[in-house]
């Protein structure tokens, strides 16, 4: 048994797979399925990832209710991806999520997001760190492991210009 994210588009399907395997280094595309000269679907991987993309109409449009989730280990990694989806048309949000010129929802974490905000079962640790990333666009790991560590105030407050969350 298998789980694969199937996303609709309007009829933008090939193009945002092509995209999607450009942004990301370990990809490939498995399939373009036409009918009547017209792409209808493709399949493809995104750092192992299988996706599936419809050319469905314009009847449904993605909503933040659901994002791909990337699991990054660097700063530079988090970067990387965060300015090549904004600079190719995408949208920031808050918290490191943004949508990209397709209007699919993302979110650029770090790895260990989720235990600084665990703060290691001290509660005030953890309250630094979500403090200091809910005033964060994009997240800096450096500045959440400093909230972590009990220095709040060198969180500065990024401009959230742009934000829709």
């Amino acid at each position: 048994m298998t789980i694969t994210p199937f996303l609709w588009f309007d009829t933008q399907a090939e193009e945002a797979m092509t995209y999607y395997a450009s942004v990301f280094e370990r990809s490939r595309i498995t399939a373009v399925h036409r009918a009547q000269g017209r792409v209808l679907s493709v399949e493809f991987e995104l750092e192992g990832q299988p996706l599936m993309a419809l050319n469905g109409g314009p009847h449904y449009t993605f909503t933040p209710a659901i994002s791909l989730f990337v699991s990054c280990d660097t700063q530079s990694d988090i970067d990387r991806l965060w300015e090549r989806f904004i600079a190719d048309g995408g949208v920031p949000n808050r918290c490191g999520w943004l949508n990209d010129k397709f209007g699919l929802s993302w979110q650029i974490i770090p790895a260990d997001l989720g235990s600084l905000l665990s703060g290691g079962g001290d509660a005030a640790r953890a309250g630094r760190v979500w403090n200091a990333m809910m005033q964060m666009t994009k997240l800096d790991i450096a500045q959440l492991q400093q909230a972590s560590n009990g220095h709040p105030d060198s969180v500065t407050t990024p401009s959230l210009q742009g934000a829709e969350r």
